[in-house]
């Protein structure tokens, strides 16, 4: 499955449920693309989902499914890629306590993820000190998920650069410390991520409730279309719109729509040719045909009930022979007795 000429990437997605556009756009269509050129391990983070939903659990294993089977549906090859759980390598909790050994409190304090945290647990007046000892330490647990499989890249947003930054400076740590060049300073590989609004003009999210699944039938990305925001301007049909001040659907356009049909859709809306409720549902037509190959492939899946355990499974096996090797490593590093 591995392959030593290829460069490692491993990424993750913790399992809330069925993705929507903004994973597709920002995550997925990468992902799949990076297969060819990459020696690639996915992963569900089943672990970090317990960061913060430690006490409600009932839908995390429907959710790994669900996740899994809207990854491959999308383009994700197990031939290609390595795709596993998080909690069936026992091996990145075994190097998350090697690496929490020797990271520094004030290292993990800094993270940015942390300090947003920290702010919304301000504004709602809640105590700093009722965050968990596995919240609080997540961003080693994050490390460990690299490093279990000494990866060469991280795919990520810049949003997110800060946490690679962390993982090269404990693998820097390790190595000045044991003395050694074991571990690979992983380097950021920086996707350009469309910023795909939800359809509230928010950022997309389950929560919101004003997100599109990957996964939703063309009637409800019909409904959920007609909800998006347009130009707060434009009163009647035979206003002259400006696209500029279209808030969701013109964005959505410029992703979904070619050149010609999004020059075509400026031109009709800037000249009242065309209504914002026509406008929507031409729209929700091209969105329903670029998810239509992936919802039919979806949906095909579904019939057989075990093959996204076995694609898990047989993945996570995988995974695990490739982390024992980088943990038989550490242990020689840290000179271990084993």
């Amino acid at each position: 499955m591995t392959n030593d000429l290829k460069k490692r990437i491993v990424s993750g997605m913790r399992p809330t449920g069925k993705l929507h556009l903004g994973h597709y756009f920002g995550v997925l269509k990468n992902w799949v693309n990076l297969q060819d050129e990459f020696d690639c391990f996915y992963f569900i983070a089943d672990w970090h989902a317990l960061t913060t939903k430690y006490n409600d659990t009932n839908d995390i294993g429907q959710n790994v499914e669900d996740v899994a089977l809207d990854w491959l549906a999308c383009g994700l090859d197990p031939e290609k890629s390595v795709i596993y759980l998080q909690s069936m390598v026992p091996q990145t909790a075994c190097l998350h306590i090697y690496l929490s050994m020797i990271t520094p409190q004030n290292w993990v304090e800094r993270d940015p993820t942390l300090k947003d945290l920290a702010k919304i647990m301000k504004d709602r007046q809640e105590n700093m000190s009722n965050l968990s000892y596995g919240l609080f330490g997540y961003p080693v647990l994050m490390t460990a998920d690299i490093l279990s499989f000494n990866a060469d890249f991280v795919p990520v947003g810049i949003d997110q650069v800060a946490h690679v930054e962390l993982t090269r400076d404990i693998a820097r740590r390790f190595n000045n410390i044991y003395k050694t060049d074991y571990f690979n300073e992983p380097a950021p590989k920086l996707t350009k991520i469309p910023l795909l609004k939800g359809l509230d003009g928010n950022k997309m999210g389950k929560s919101f409730n004003n997100d599109i699944k990957i996964s939703d039938s063309e009637e409800i990305t019909q409904k959920k279309i007609n909800t998006g925001i347009t130009d707060r301007n434009r009163i009647r049909k035979d206003d002259k719109g400006s696209p500029d001040n279209c808030e969701v659907i013109f964005d959505y356009w410029k992703i979904f729509g070619s050149n010609e049909e999004v020059n075509q859709i400026c031109c009709d809306c800037k000249n009242a040719k065309i209504g914002c409720a026509q406008c929507k549902k031409m729209l929700a037509n091209k969105v329903n045909q670029t998810l239509a190959p992936i919802r039919e492939k979806r949906l095909e899946l579904q019939k057989d009930s075990n093959y996204i355990k076995d694609v898990i499974i047989e993945g996570s096996k995988k995974a695990k022979i490739e982390a024992q090797i980088v943990m038989n490593g550490v242990l020689e590093a840290v000179k271990m007795y084993h």
